[in-house]
């Protein structure tokens, strides 16, 4: 392939300091991991295996079709009718990644001639989405329910989207969603929210922002939530009414020609799921490891999982990461696009399995690799 503006690509990339090579992870390696988005400690709980070898035995390795076709198995239903009823909703449809949840929700949703007001916290699945769909989209700031509502006033489109993550990914944040929606309701749009970080982490029992500000099956609302954070297996999930979920199936492009979610998948996610109804204060032990590490790495206090350790200069933070990785932390490192110019960072991910020695351990390493890269600048 002779493509010879890559290589000026890769250069000016490289210069930037934002080259990225996927961190590979060893069987039985000894490091804390908080790179991750494993907030629960289910990926490797004994129980969720469990899950995922019965599931294999059973429905073998692959869906080995879409959804619609012979993808579908009853682990698939099962799995969906028990989040549905966990989350407060009718009802749920499950996606191969949630990626690809949000992309087919919105774009199944609304499309041209139509209007999305979406926030500047959006994940990029979300932005992709908006984009895809050809409806005019609107970007407000983060959080600005008066925003929203001089969009949502002003408009002439007669269909309209509020999009928005519950909980902002980068730095752990909760989103005004009771806002949101009531000003959503009032001019007569529907709201679709992203609970991927909210999972597991907030709400009665772990239910999620939307339960926690009384929104849980309110019309009107859709969510979006994954197996491959606080379930500790892969997936996406839409959940909503019924009538939504017949649409999806319908319209949903992503779920329509893609292949089902693997059933291990299915399995374990449904095995974390169980796991989070027995033990509810699981979310609340979490939350406290979160306070304990951000209070001792001297950041603000976040409102879900994720402390998030503004460095500025994105070499800073790979060279603070690497320190970290040295002594057995493994942290995020988030640099430009993934965080505005001037805000590399380090991002920590706590998962509830961790202890105080875990977590005091993890401390004093962050706060000395920061302290080494401000003094060698």
């Amino acid at each position: 392939m002779s493509a010879p503006w890559l290589a000026d690509i890769a250069a000016r990339t490289l210069n930037a300091g934002l080259h990225r090579e996927p961190v590979v992870r060893q069987a039985g390696a000894t490091e804390i991991n908080l790179a991750s988005n494993d907030y629960l400690g289910l990926s490797s709980h004994p129980d969720v295996i469990a899950g995922a070898h019965a599931a294999l035995d059973r429905w073998g390795a692959g869906s080995t079709a879409s959804r619609l076709v012979a993808g579908t198995t009853q682990a698939h239903i099962d799995f969906e009718n028990d989040l549905a009823e966990f989350l407060g909703f009718e009802a749920a449809l499950a996606f191969s990644s949630g990626y690809l949840a949000n992309v087919g929700a919105i774009t199944a949703l609304v499309g041209r001639g139509d209007l999305i007001v979406s926030d500047t916290g959006a994940h990029a699945s979300l932005i992709d989405g908006c984009r895809l769909s050809r409806a005019r989209v609107e970007v407000v700031p983060r959080g600005d329910a008066d925003a929203v509502e001089r969009v949502l006033a002003a408009r002439s489109e007669e269909r309209a989207l509020v999009v928005t993550d519950s909980i902002y990914s980068i730095d752990g944040r909760i989103a005004p969603l009771r806002e949101y929606y009531d000003t959503a309701t009032r001019h007569g749009a529907i709201m679709l929210a992203d609970e991927a970080h909210a999972l597991g982490v907030r709400g009665p029992g772990g239910r999620g922002v939307a339960a926690e500000q009384g929104l849980s099956g309110a019309p009107g609302l859709v969510i979006t939530t994954v197996g491959s954070k606080s379930l500790g297996a892969q997936g996406g999930i839409v959940l909503g009414t019924h009538l939504l979920r017949e649409h999806l199936i319908d319209h949903a492009r992503t779920f329509i020609f893609d292949t089902g979610l693997n059933p291990a998948a299915v399995g374990a996610a449904h095995a974390a799921l169980r796991i989070l109804r027995g033990d509810p204060q699981m979310p609340d032990r979490l939350r406290a490891g979160v306070r304990r590490l951000a209070a001792a790495c001297g950041g603000g206090i976040p409102d879900a999982a994720v402390v998030s350790l503004i460095v500025g200069d994105p070499v800073a933070a790979v060279d603070a990461a690497s320190l970290c990785r040295e002594q057995g932390v493994f942290v995020g490192c988030f640099r430009p696009p993934s965080v505005p110019e001037g805000t590399s960072r380090l991002r920590l991910t706590v998962r509830a399995d961790l202890d105080d020695a875990d977590l005091d351990y993890v401390a004093s390493v962050v706060t000395g690799a920061l302290r080494r890269v401000v003094e060698a600048a």
